[in-house]
């Protein structure tokens, strides 16, 4: 990679994906920002018809990133139209160079990651397929031939537990939704396969599953519904620490294709302090 880094960062106005940025800044990189929210006071809850209005924005999370070290640039993408996705990366590039750091945060927020089998609607389920891993293989493609021709670059992907395990409950009761989880599954088998394919090739790819963390829509969330402080949470710089080892580390490539749980390694490799 070259001497500072280019990253591209999906989901970056708010929650994991912000903090990821601004880390992948301290840590030594440029840092493009994606999301669909471009201006802080525009966001909201989409998840439901009555969904808050949420705090973020690419601009807040590119001033973010400058104020820590790096360059920013702000592309605005939406899951749901990938030519969205291929035109992000085509400006990273046009503008800055190759991109060197993908980082697959990005998720689709809308109806249907919390709602049972039959009360999930045929087309939620195609969504959350084509947000939460259809339209994340479009931006791999966007940059892995790059990569792969200049001998090297890393893909970070979040990934999640319910694409990994069951539910204790059903879906409202403390579970989450099969159009969710089948399409985290999907997603999750992708670096793996990328690391056999082209670790040969000096690609880096790994998952990183964050565990519980107080977003900024999680913690408003909470409040309308009574909810502080009743379960363990971790704030967003915990998994984004561990993603700016993934990105920068050189005993990382001992790990290409492993799944991080961000939680347990960042506490055992001392790359955030306790939040407990």
């Amino acid at each position: 990679m070259s001497e500072r880094p280019i990253a591209l960062v999906t989901g970056a106005s708010r929650g994991i994906g912000k903090a990821s940025a601004i880390a992948l800044a301290e840590a030594g990189c440029d840092v493009a920002v994606a999301a669909r929210t471009l201006t802080e006071g525009t966001g909201r809850d989409d998840s439901k018809p009555d969904g808050l209005d949420l705090p973020g924005g690419l601009d807040t999370t590119a001033a973010a990133v400058e104020a820590a070290g790096g360059r920013a640039l702000s592309v605005v993408i939406d899951l749901l139209d990938p030519d969205t996705l291929t035109a992000a990366a085509a400006t990273v590039e046009s503008e800055w160079g190759p991109i060197d750091v993908l980082v697959n945060n990005a998720v689709h927020t809308g109806p249907g990651s919390m709602t049972r089998f039959l009360d999930t609607a045929p087309e939620h389920f195609a969504q959350k397929v084509q947000a939460n891993y259809l339209s994340q293989l479009v931006l791999i493609r966007a940059v892995l031939p790059g990569m792969i021709e200049r001998g090297g670059g890393r893909i970070i992907n979040m990934t999640s537990a319910a694409g990994m395990q069951d539910p204790a409950a059903p879906a409202g009761e403390g579970g989450w939704g099969l159009a969710y989880s089948a399409s985290k599954a999907a997603f999750h088998r992708t670096a793996g396969i990328l690391a056999v394919e082209h670790g040969g090739d000096g690609i880096l790819c790994f998952n990183v599953e964050p565990g519980m963390v107080l977003t900024e829509k999680m913690e408003l969330n909470q409040k309308a519904l009574g909810l502080e402080n009743k379960y363990p949470v971790a704030p967003p710089s915990v998994p984004a620490s561990v993603v700016a080892w993934l990105a920068t580390s050189d005993a990382a490539a001992e790990h290409n294709g492993e799944t991080f749980n961000a939680q347990r390694f960042a506490r055992t490799e001392g790359l955030h302090p306790d939040w407990r």
